[in-house]
Formats: structure tokens, sequence, C-alpha cells
């Protein structure tokens, strides 16, 4: 099959001239990368509503140390909220110039995506330790262990991503991501990264905002 043929209208990339799934595409005539991105998300849906609903079940039942609304920075919280937010932006920008085949302005949303991440993780470090120091710990309370661990694996779900994304900025910087594969290699990284951002937003809606409404 020629270049021309393979690209032509009408043509189903998913499949060779026998009508068999090819080996980059399955039965959907999706990526499998992106289809093993999509069943990754969906056990991570599984693994932080766990998170999520076991927070919410000792919620109240703490029977010692700092209450969530005397340690909580609403305004702390929500810098490093928009900032995440923003990051998606760049991200959803990252994607578009790859299917524009522009790596060059990909590889620079890339890095602002990763940059706004790590300044993210930078803020949850800070708001830690100063949870520690107001004398919530991990081992302190219902609150403190359920608080911690939730934010702490969301924290380590954003810090993988930001090497994830560094990774990417570095192999497109040095030639070794061509404009063919780059399109669906920097989309499945927007979804892990889209992923993470929504699951904050749940986060911080029912763990912080509410804490202050009710």
């Amino acid at each position: 099959m020629s270049a021309e043929l393979a690209t032509a209208p009408g043509h189903d990339a998913g499949h060779d001239d026998h009508g068999h799934v090819s080996a980059e595409n399955n039965f959907l005539g999706l990526p499998n990368i992106k289809l093993a991105m999509w069943a990754f998300l969906g056990s991570e849906c599984m693994f932080f509503g766990s998170l999520i609903g076991t927070y919410f079940f000792y919620h109240g039942k703490s029977l010692g140390g700092p209450l969530p609304t005397q340690v909580f920075s609403l305004t702390i919280t929500s810098i490093s909220t928009f900032l995440l937010l923003m990051s998606s932006m760049t991200m959803a920008l990252a994607v578009d110039a790859t299917r524009l085949r522009k790596l060059s302005q990909a590889r620079a949303y890339i890095l602002a995506t990763a940059v706004l991440g790590a300044t993210f993780v930078g803020f949850q470090i800070y708001e830690f330790s100063q949870f520690v120091s107001e004398g919530l710990k991990l081992q302190t309370s219902l609150f403190g262990s359920t608080f911690f661990v939730m934010t702490g694996f969301h924290g380590a779900h954003v810090t993988v991503g930001v090497i994830w994304l560094t990774m990417l900025s570095m192999l497109i910087s040095n030639g070794k991501l061509n404009k063919d594969k780059a399109s669906v290699t920097v989309e499945v990284a927007g979804l892990y990264w889209h992923f993470v951002d929504i699951v904050w937003i749940v986060i911080f809606t029912f763990v912080y905002l509410l804490e202050f409404i009710k």
C-alpha cells in the first residue's frame, strides 16, 4: 500500500489492505495506547473514588487534632487550584499544536503545563508543612490520615505527570518524537493530565469549599 493511498480520503488507518486491524490500532479504530490509557483512567476513577469516599465516611469522626476549618487556607488552595486549571488549558493547546504538526509550539505549551503542575506540587508541599506545624499529621487523627493519603496520592499523580511532560518536551527537542507519532503521544499524556485536574476539582470542591460553606 503506498503512502498516498494510506492517507487517501476514505481509507481506514486502523486496518491494513486485507481489512485486518493494524498493530497500532484496536478493533474500535483507536490507537492501542489511547485505549490502554482509558482503561487505566477507569481504574484510577475507582481508586480515587474509594479515597474520597473513605474521607467522607470518617468525616467529623475525629476524636482529636485540628479540624479542617482550623488548618485549611482557602486563599492558598484557591491559587494552586487556579494554576492547575490553567495547566489544563496549556495542555489542550499542546494537543492542538501537535495535531497541526507544530512541534516547537507544542513543546512550549508542554513545558508551560509542566511548570504549572510543578508549582501546584510546590504549593501542596508548603500547605502540608503548614498543617504539620499546626499539629495535623498523618497519625494525628482520622481526618489527618484520610486527608493526607487522599491529597498525597493526588500530588504524587501530578508529580508523575510533570516528569512525563518534561520527558516529552525533551524528546521533541531532541527530534526523537516525529510529527506522525507526536499527536497520539501528546494526546495520551493530555488525557492523563486532564484526569488529575478533574480529580482535584472534585477534592477542592467537596473537601475544601464545603467546609467553609456549611
